[in-house]
């Protein structure tokens, strides 16, 4: 039981996290730099915090399963296990639909505050970007869990920090390009 020392954790999580740190400035400097465009459109700024959320929890959510399935045994190949097609189904499903949830949410905040949107056209952008958030995700978690786990790491250690810190970087790009696709920016 020598893996799970403190020692042993804290020099597998360190680097990971000071990784990810960088990465977070990163997106904060994506964030800085439009700052200007999205001031213009408040309701994107009510958007954001959420939507970033969705791809990290539900990337996390599906790291967990994935990792929990690796210490029980059930690795088997990506493409034909069972529990990483079912585990990624269902992530997407709770992804999507938090996503189309949260663009009727943030319509209702807007529509209050009197900085509203079409509810068609947010919808439009919830579930573009929500999209192309998650499928990176989503495959870049399935990719960490197993080559952690192939490299003797524990996939605990790797993947929710990652897929956490992705998940904020990919929500900001996934709205980026959803605004520039539909002619916003």
């Amino acid at each position: 039981m020598t893996y799970y020392t403190i020692r042993g954790i804290v020099g597998r999580g360190f680097p990971i996290l000071v990784a990810t740190s960088f990465v977070g400035l990163i997106t904060g400097q994506i964030l800085n730099y439009r700052l200007d465009q999205l001031v213009s459109m408040p309701i994107i700024l009510l958007l954001i915090p959420s939507l970033i959320k969705i791809g990290g929890d539900t990337g996390s959510m599906l790291g967990a399963r994935i990792s929990s399935a690796l210490h029980m045994g059930l690795g088997g190949p990506i493409t034909k296990n069972p529990v990483v097609r079912n585990s990624v189904l269902a992530a997407l499903i709770v992804g999507l639909t938090a996503s189309a949830v949260l663009s009727f949410i943030v319509w209702l905040t807007g529509h209050i505050l009197g900085i509203g949107i079409g509810l068609f056209v947010l919808f439009k952008i919830c579930m573009i970007a929500g999209s192309i958030e998650l499928t990176v995700v989503f495959l870049t978690t399935v990719l960490i869990s197993f080559m952690s786990h192939r490299f003797g790491l524990d996939p605990d250690d790797t993947v929710i920090p990652i897929i956490a810190t992705l998940g904020d970087l990919m929500g900001v790009a996934g709205i980026f390009v959803t605004l520039r696709m539909l002619g916003m920016l």
